[in-house]
C-alpha cells in the first residue's frame, strides 16, 4: 500500500529537500540583510537632520 511519495532515504529527493530548505533560509536572511540595513539608513538620516536642525 503505497501513497505515491518516494522513499525517505532516496538521496537525490532528499539533496534536493535540504537545498531547498538552504535556500529558503538563505533568502529570508537576505530580507533580513535588507530590513535591517534600510532601517540603520532612515535612523542615521533622521538623526542627521536633527543634529542640523539643532544646531546652534
Amino acid at each position: 500500500m503505497t501513497d505515491g511519495t518516494p522513499p525517505a532515504d532516496d538521496p537525490a529527493r532528499s539533496l534536493e529537500q535540504r537545498r531547498l530548505a538552504q535556500e529558503t533560509k538563505d533568502e529570508r536572511q537576505v530580507w533580513y540583510f535588507l530590513a535591517y540595513f534600510l532601517f540603520g539608513i532612515h535612523f542615521l538620516a533622521f538623526v542627521m537632520i536633527y543634529a542640523v536642525r539643532h544646531a546652534k
